[in-house]
């Protein structure tokens, strides 16, 4: 399976804004168009309409870089999603349940996130006593009450 890029138009412009805003050229040009902004507040007499270009500008650029933005790193995150199932897919001892998280009910996550939180504690105690961390202790399921919901403590 080998990775090739995008041919969706909206995915590759997506990308290529989010690298360009993020460079520190881009920064400057922007910090530039505010001094010359600034600079000609009082050739303009500081006008409604001086002010009214700033924030109609910002606004609409803020607007549309929000789902630009959003894109990518939804995006980004299907990806390392997608990368992580795939170590625990392969990581011999792994428990394979946790593959899809993400889909899961708050609190059906909530249940398995305290379980790894009283692991970790456990393996923090060991470790104090100058015992090993390296155990792989089982890690339950989450409760479920009757009509599919989870249970709750």
């Amino acid at each position: 399976m080998r990775p090739t890029k995008s041919h969706h138009w909206f995915t590759r412009f997506a990308q290529w804004t989010a690298r360009t805003m993020g460079r520190p050229s881009t920064f400057a040009v922007a910090f530039f168009i505010i001094v010359i902004w600034g600079v000609t507040g009082p050739l303009f007499g500081f006008s409604d309409t001086w002010q009214l270009v700033i924030n109609t500008g910002t606004t609409i650029v803020t607007f549309l870089m929000v789902f630009l933005i959003q894109n990518t790193q939804n995006r980004d995150s299907e990806a390392i999603q997608v990368k992580l199932d795939e170590l625990i897919r392969v990581t011999s001892g792994a428990h394979v349940a946790l593959l899809d998280l993400e889909e899961l009910e708050a609190d059906e996550l909530d249940e398995i996130r305290e379980q790894y939180e009283d692991l970790a504690k456990r393996a923090r105690e060991a470790l104090r006593k100058g015992k090993t961390d390296t155990d792989i202790p089982r890690v339950r399921p989450p409760q479920k009450k009757r009509g599919g919901k989870p249970k709750s403590k």
